[in-house]
């Protein structure tokens, strides 16, 4: 049995949406630093691709889910040692890709964990806790899978449909 009683959020473990990798109409990535004011820069680097693609009506949603995607990986994924000047790779990576009617966030980070959504009332009002529940709420579909061959850590990724299928 081994369940607890919390919700847990399915599919956790899903590699990407099945489309054509050879479709993808654009895509843009930036690397961010292990300090928490990465996430005003992931917003910043979200609003200027968006607006460039020219789909700004859907910053606010995206953002968002940017935000927590963030805030996750530099909260439970980069390693405690990992300074800002060390020289070392920056720990986490946005990925954003457009397709003709999808737009895929992905966010790479050095752990192997799985992304963990804590369930329960009481975990609930917690402040943090309820991103995954965010990410959610606000996109289609989401999911995160390991990173393969020499790569180490994992991608955990959101999915918005951005136009008719």
């Amino acid at each position: 049995m081994g369940t607890n009683g919390s919700t847990v959020l399915e599919p956790l473990r899903q590699g990407l949406p099945p489309i054509d990798p050879g479709a993808v109409s654009t895509s843009a990535s930036c690397a961010l630093p292990a300090r928490f004011e990465a996430v005003r820069g992931a917003r910043k680097f979200t609003s200027v691709t968006l607006d460039r693609w020219e789909l700004s009506e859907r910053f606010d949603d995206v953002a968002l889910v940017v935000s927590e995607l963030v805030t996750n990986a530099l909260r439970h994924a980069v390693p405690a040692d990992a300074g800002p000047d060390d020289g070392r790779q920056p720990p986490v990576r946005l990925h954003l890709m457009r397709w003709a009617s999808r737009l895929v966030c992905a966010v790479r980070d050095p752990s192997t964990e799985s992304p963990e959504a804590h369930g329960g009332e009481e975990d609930f009002s917690a402040e943090s806790g309820r991103g995954l529940f965010l990410v959610d709420s606000f996109s289609d579909s989401w999911g995160w899978h390991p990173l393969a061959g020499t790569l180490q850590g994992k991608v955990v990724w959101a999915l918005f449909r951005i136009g008719p299928e």
